[in-house]
């Protein structure tokens, strides 16, 4: 699949109202790890793919600077919604920016974004970006994020299940992988793992992985 298909299928996916992957709370993962990434205080942490989730809001109130990217108008439309304000919107390049209660949503598409729209991050958190693309796209989309970002702390979740059970998306991301096309460039640690309760969309068992990433040091 490629960026332009990829995006028809998320745009019809929230015209559509399937948003079953949207979690009515902060994700536990985040809320028991992030302190791995030892942020200073009021952090700008980048969210990748960030839908409508409340990650964001819970990352806010623990007083970092949140970033977010999403393609689909409808996904931030519906987030400053259910916060209860009205963003300002900027037109950004070929982004629109919102931004109200100490968080910026990009709404477009991630792969039009530029470091220098982006601006500088201390911090990744993607939750929900990788295991959202095809592998074809997943490689693309980590050469993307680097080349926005560089090398900064990460906090990566992750599903791993037989692939053959499910479809995708979410889809499988295993360890081999992540340590593929994140090796080069960081310390790879896994924090946590832990089984699917239910299993996935009540279908076939799966785990989900929290990885914490630290930049190595710049080759000389």
């Amino acid at each position: 699949m490629d960026v332009a298909s990829n995006a028809v299928f998320w745009q019809e996916k929230w015209e559509r109202g399937e948003t079953g992957f949207h979690e009515a709370g902060a994700n536990p993962l985040l809320t028991r790890h992030i302190a791995a990434l030892d942020l200073s205080a009021g952090a700008r942490i980048f969210v990748p793919l960030c839908g409508m989730s409340q990650d964001m809001v819970w990352l806010a109130g623990q007083g970092y600077r949140v970033i977010g990217c999403e393609l689909s108008d409808i996904a931030v439309g519906c987030f400053f919604d259910n916060l209860g304000v009205t963003p300002d919107v900027v037109q950004v390049g070929a982004l629109r920016r919102f931004s109200a209660g100490g968080i910026c949503i990009f709404a477009g598409n991630i792969f039009d974004l530029t470091p220098d729209v982006l601006g500088p991050v201390e911090a990744i958190y993607d939750r929900a970006a990788l295991i959202a693309l095809p592998e074809d796209l997943r490689r693309v989309y980590v050469t993307h994020l680097l080349a926005l970002t560089g090398p900064v702390s990460e906090l990566l979740v992750t599903l791993a299940y037989d692939q053959s059970c499910l479809k995708g998306p979410p889809f499988s991301v295993d360890e081999a992988f992540v340590r593929e096309v994140y090796g080069e460039a960081y310390e790879i640690r896994r924090l946590e793992n832990r089984e699917v309760e239910g299993g996935l969309k009540g279908r076939c068992p799966a785990s989900e992985s929290v990885w914490q990433f630290s930049p190595l040091p710049a080759r000389s």
